[in-house]
């Protein structure tokens, strides 16, 4: 099992990043590949709303674009530690399948949950993990 502590770091870390200035509400992410490796993103926010691009998706864009296909933890890191959004559910079910999730508040506390449990009756059709 993956020693989690690098990835709620890298998370933490990508958090601070974040390009935020319409809600403030700046999101980090780090993923592990099965092959041990790390990829983070941060939220990146337009003035046009729907051109937004979470922390979620550009971790795993980053680790996709880097070859990778196989992942084994995704974390997420927030003021709160809030789950992610719907869109990004079913974009950790797609391209993970079912991965163990964390969700890191500011102050470092921990809620452990999984993809699948983000996303109950997900859509399956054309999934990378399959």
């Amino acid at each position: 099992m993956r020693d989690t502590t690098e990835l709620i770091h890298a998370a933490q870390m990508v958090r601070e990043k974040a390009y935020a200035p319409y809600s403030k509400f700046k999101v980090g992410a780090a993923v592990g590949t099965a092959q041990g490796k790390t990829f983070t993103g941060c939220n990146v926010e337009n003035a046009s709303y729907g051109l937004t691009v979470c922390a979620e998706r550009n971790a795993l864009g980053a680790a996709i674009a880097a070859g990778e296909k196989k992942f084994d933890l995704l974390v997420v890191a927030s003021e709160d530690g809030v789950p992610p959004c719907g869109a990004c559910r079913q974009v950790i079910w797609e391209l993970c399948g079912e991965i163990p999730v964390i969700l890191v508040d500011q102050r470092g506390n921990t809620t452990r949950t999984t993809s699948r449990d983000l996303l109950p009756g997900a859509f399956n059709q054309g999934m990378l993990h399959q």
